[in-house]
């Protein structure tokens, strides 16, 4: 069996390799607007599973071929905040966030031909109070962009999480516990 992760994300594939999973990558293009009326918890699990299958096409003539696939969203309020689009967009949701809680919703999707299972980790965040110079500060460190909720819990991040409830691996981007379940019921070990 030939396990694929269906993410060009580096912490994926740093997540995967700390647990001793040996997998190849895949690129995938999948839509990642939200569908109108699509709670969060709904779009972080279809968007899981397209990218899964989306993998899944691409590697269907290799035999045994299973296709793991994640998103992970940060939430406040129902409102799902993706990746900014730059700085401005950055500030934006630093200010929301400061002092308040949020969830991380990461899905997890294994698809192989003849089987899908999927599992959802759901986190909650509590950012400390941040000022304006820290949140200039925290954008000129470029960490902002390419991450949900334009932070990085792994990195410079961590310095505005005053409380996490949840799974680390979680927030930075694939359920490190969950996905070794998941795995495991594919006869990986893990």
């Amino acid at each position: 069996m030939t396990l694929f992760l269906a993410s060009q994300s580096p912490r994926r594939r740093e997540l995967l390799n700390q647990i001793g999973v040996v997998f190849e990558p895949l690129e995938v293009g999948v839509d990642e607007t939200p569908a109108g009326g699509e709670s969060p918890l709904d779009y972080v699990r279809r968007v899981a599973r397209e990218k899964a299958g989306a993998g899944l096409l691409q590697v269907a003539a290799v035999p045994g071929a299973l296709v793991l696939g994640a998103d992970t969203e940060v939430v406040l309020g129902g409102l799902v905040f993706g990746k900014p689009a730059d700085g401005a967009g950055a500030a934006r949701m630093l200010r929301l966030l400061s002092g308040r809680t949020h969830q991380v919703i990461s899905a997890v999707a294994l698809v192989s031909a003849g089987r899908e299972v999927e599992t959802v980790s759901v986190s909650e965040v509590r950012f400390a109070m941040i000022d304006e110079p820290a949140i200039a500060a925290y954008i000129a460190t470029g960490e902002p962009f390419g991450k949900a909720g334009a932070y990085a819990i792994q990195g410079r991040g961590a310095t505005l999480v005053a409380h996490l409830s949840g799974s680390f691996s979680g927030v930075m981007g694939l359920p490190v516990h969950e996905t070794a379940v998941l795995l495991r019921g594919f006869g990986f070990a893990v």
